[in-house]
This record gives C-alpha cells, structure tokens and sequence, in this order.
C-alpha cells in the first residue's frame, strides 16, 4: 500500500526524533548525568525557575531551568562538559544546590518557548494591578454582554495579557461571579455567570489565543504551565485600591483543551447587613429570637449557590460583640470578617472539619461557624456543642428545611440529642430581582386574580397581609441599566422551619419527612415557594424567576 507525502515525512520525523533523544541517551550515560525527555516525559517547567537565568544566556550554553524549590534547582542541558555550560552551571552553584539532567536540542527548545511567559519578578505575585484609570474606562464602556463582546472582537495589541485584563475588567463591571472559559473544536467560548445564570459574552477566540489566555491564568494562579492532561487548582488576586478581589482558578481537561473557571469573591458583592437579604418582617423576628440565644444550633440548607455562607456571615455580623469569641471552620474561607477567627480546613494537614471543631471547642468561643456537615463525627460534636452552651452556626446539603432532620438521623446522629439541639432550620434560594429601570406591569386576569386571593387567603396568620392588599405584578424588560437581561441583581426567598417542643418530640420518634412537613405546616411555615410568590406581589421578582428555582407554583 503506498503512503502519502504527509505519512513518509512523519515517519521521518519520528526516525529523526527518535535518534536524537537516543543521542541524548547516550551523552548522559558518557558524562554521568541522567537523560530527561522534557516533551514525552512532560516534565513541569516553572517561570520562577527560568527567570533566574535570562533567556540569551540560557541560550548561548545550552541550559534551561526547570524547577526551584527552596535552594534545589533542576536543570537541563545539551552537554555538561561544554565551556559556556560548565561557566553557567558554576555561577548557579553559587547560590543553589544544581541537579542537572542531560537533554536534547529538542527539548531545550520545548522549555526556552516558555520564556515569553517570563516577566519581572515583581510581576509574578499572584497579584494582578489592573490601572484604576483602565478599569473605570472599561466600566464606561461595558454595560452590557454585548459591550464586551465588541470589545473583544475589537482586539488588536499583540500583548494578550491585556484581553485577560478586559475579560476581569468586563466581569467586575457586569457583576459576574464566576468567568467560564472553555474550547471547542475550533474557536475558545467566554461566559459570564451573572445573578446565577450563565451568559455567552464571546465565542471566537483563536485556539492560539484562547491557550495564551488559559497560560496566563495559570503563571497568575502558580499552576504548572505544561501540564494539560490533570486538573489544577489555584488563585491570585486583583488589587484595587480601595479593595482587592480574591480569584479562585480551577482548570480540568476536556476534549478540545482546557477548561477554565475563575470564581470572583468581590468584598462588595457581599451583603453582610441581615436585614439587607431579603427577609419579611415576620421571618426575621423569629432570627432575631433564635441569634439572640446564647446557645443552639442553627442550619442553613441549600444546593450549592443558593447563599447560605452569606447568610451565616450576616448572623456572625449581627451577634459579633467585642466581648465576645467567635471562630469559624470554613473550606474555604470566601470573605475575611473583622474581629472575627477565621480559619480554613486542609485536609493534607489533617485540619478537617471535626479535628477544626474539637480544636476550636478548647479555644473556649461563645460562637462557632462550622462551613458544612458532611459526616456523623462533626454533626456529633457541633450537636453536643450547641448542648453545652455555644451557639453553632453551620450548613447542610438538602433541598428543603425539614429535610435537614432525616439527614442528619441517616447520619447517625442519637434522635435524644438532636431535638434538644436543634434551634432553627432554614432553607433558602437566590432569586433574580426585576430590573427597577424597565420592569413592566402586566396586569392579571380573572383566573390568576382568584389563585393569588386564594393563596393570600391561605397564607399562615403571622405573615401581614396589608403590604400585598394593593399588589402588582411584573415582568422582566431588559435594557442598558440592566444589561438587556431584564433583572439586575438577587435576593434570597426563605422557608424557617423552627423547633419547638412539639418538633423536639416529634424529632424522638424517628418521623418521616411527609410526618415533618405536615408538622411544619401545621406549625405556620412559609415555604420557600410561598415567600418567592409574596416577593412577586410586592414587585421584587416574576413569577417564572420563582418556578425557575422551586418549580411549578402549587395554587
């Protein structure tokens, strides 16, 4: 069978290839040194390493840093024995303990390509100085996908750290809390996750492009550039002047390249006032009650997203007293609150949610944080805690406040200790607020008019009628204040499951979750769902935002 040009000149190259790295073989075993093949055997190349030596001198003999630890430097070279390199090679002894490793020419060139990632050394700190003067420029100009968008095609500088800047700068000005960067066969994807949802703001990034950009992410984040085949996790962060915003970097492989989601933890963003989160005044009457106690477990339930840190840290805000001593346990810590010990899990040094919660116990606080429940021993002990005069603040995964109970029992938590901890459940969502701008009112016909009596009709007796006698309903618009997405911004819609002695009895029999809602209703719950539709007669929200995150609407 005949070959074609392209398979003869391949079968070349590897001939080729394949008798240079035996050459390489051969002058490592002549001169006593180990063979490294910096390609196949994907050895990690760190920028710090190289910016020890300058890329001109690393040239001329032959040489390319690879890795630094501490005073260990490892290296590659053509030939130890050649003048330029052994000149080289003595001047780095000076200051560090050298390992080197006998390469060849092809795998120098492989590790010098990544000089262009090679910048001053106060450049690479992990943080990133974005010009105020650009930032505020590009605030201007982005107010919306599409803005951003058009600021991207419109790249021309062939410094393409700049598009990572206008990327970070578009994101903070949209409000974004997490950039989704991700390839396809033939072009690199950028979207915005904004108010929870996620947004394509631009699809045409170059290959080339898009794998410079997801370079320059990792140098920041201090991940192994030439590793592509592993996830890696890493940060850095933007300083600003009058704030700085801690970037989360986590980078998969897929089929076409990697994948990168960078998570932005902006201080503003956070709302740590309590009463700024969205709560009915009868909901938050029963919080004040509960955090005013000086001891008790409360937890706050919810997929992923769905605010409960945020939540847990405005409780933290509103009982914090100088006098008093309040420590948390968090993985990983997402904002840093004053006056407050902050501390986070890492489990390679065994500080684990339960050893972090025992430890914290002998640090005698009055308030404990605890990030997540996730096993049978630090349930035990943050139940016992709470039994032994802390209050305990934590989270759980479930999808609703009663749920919280069996989980905990399938943990194996005694069902003796758990009713007496326990002091309040809640549950919460983020839902999207209507853009004040450009909401419109759409006015409700007969049959919707009966389902909302109905339902204010059904209401529990503690929730005020009075600010829904008048109620207007809206729908999303969209325009330049808001990005023409129609919402700008969210808020959070509660279910508070508390725990009265008639729950706490209950807790003993081993109740299921149908005998617990029933329980709950019995005793005037408001569901998430209903809280949702309460903040839709007020104008807050829509009616397809609440079905979006609790389902169809129960008339």
């Amino acid at each position: 069978m005949l070959q074609s040009k392209k398979d003869v000149e391949e079968a070349l190259q590897r001939q080729r290839r394949e008798a240079e790295e035996n050459d390489a073989k051969r002058r490592a075993a002549e001169r006593g040194f180990p063979y490294l093949d910096l390609i196949s055997a994907k050895a990690p190349t760190e920028i710090q390493a190289m910016s020890l030596v300058p890329e001109n001198e690393a040239r001329e003999a032959l040489l390319a840093p690879l890795q630094i630890s501490r005073k260990k430097l490892r290296i590659a070279v053509f030939d130890p024995e050649l003048p330029k390199t052994k000149e080289l090679l003595e001047k780095l002894k000076e200051a560090h303990e050298v390992s080197a490793n006998v390469s060849s020419m092809t795998s120098l060139a492989h590790a010098w390509s990544y000089y262009r990632y090679v910048v001053p050394e106060k450049e690479i700190t992990g943080k990133v100085d974005i010009n105020e003067k650009t930032l505020n420029e590009l605030r201007e100009k982005i107010k919306s996908l599409e803005n951003l968008n058009a600021e991207l095609a419109g790249f021309s500088s062939p410094y393409l750290s700049q598009v990572l800047e206008i990327i970070l700068s578009g994101a903070i000005a949209l409000g974004a809390s997490d950039i989704h960067l991700e390839p396809t066969e033939e072009h690199g994807t950028l979207r915005l996750r904004i108010d929870g949802l996620l947004h394509t703001a631009y699809d045409k990034f170059n290959l080339m492009m898009y794998r410079s950009i997801v370079t320059r992410i990792k140098l920041l984040s201090s991940l192994k550039l030439n590793v592509s085949n592993e996830p890696q996790d890493g940060r850095f962060t933007i300083g600003l002047s009058d704030r700085n915003i801690e970037i989360r970097t986590s980078i998969i492989p897929s089929d076409y390249g990697e994948t990168v989601v960078l998570r932005l933890l902006d201080p503003r963003a956070l709302k740590v006032n309590l009463e700024e989160l969205g709560w009915r005044p009868d909901d938050l009457a029963i919080v004040y009650d509960e955090i005013k106690k000086p001891n008790g477990l409360i937890l706050n339930t919810g997929p992923t997203g769905s605010g409960k840190t945020t939540t847990l840290y405005a409780f933290l805000r509103k009982v914090f007293k100088p006098e008093m001593k309040i420590i948390t346990v968090e993985d990983p810590i997402e904002y840093h609150l004053p006056g407050i010990s902050q501390t986070q899990v890492d489990a390679a040094a065994g500080y684990t949610f339960a050893s972090g919660l025992r430890s914290i116990l002998r640090q005698d606080p009055n308030v404990i944080l605890v990030g997540e429940i996730r096993d049978k021993e630090t349930a035990d002990i943050a139940l016992n805690a709470s039994l032994t005069g802390h209050l305990v603040f934590s989270t759980l995964h479930t999808n609703d406040a009663v749920g919280a109970i069996p989980r905990l029992i399938d943990l194996g938590v005694p069902t003796n200790i758990l009713g007496p901890s326990l002091s309040l459940i809640i549950a919460q969502r983020l839902v999207r607020v209507l853009c004040n701008a450009c909401k419109t009112e759409v006015k409700p016909d007969e049959a919707l008019k009966n389902k909302i009596q109905s339902f204010l009709n059904a209401v529990p007796k503690r929730v005020d009628r009075s600010p829904y006698a008048d109620y207007k309903i809206y729908e999303s618009r969209g325009c330049d204040q808001c990005g023409h997405i129609g919402y700008k911004g969210r808020t959070s819609i509660f279910e508070l499951f508390s725990v009265d002695e008639s729950v706490e009895g209950a807790i003993y029999k081993n109740p299921t979750e149908m005998e617990l809602k029933k329980l709950a209703k019995d005793n005037g719950m408001v569901t998430m769902q209903e809280d949702g539709v309460l903040k839709v007669l007020r104008g807050t929200t829509s009616f397809s935002e609440v079905e979006r995150l609790t389902g169809p609407i129960a008339w």
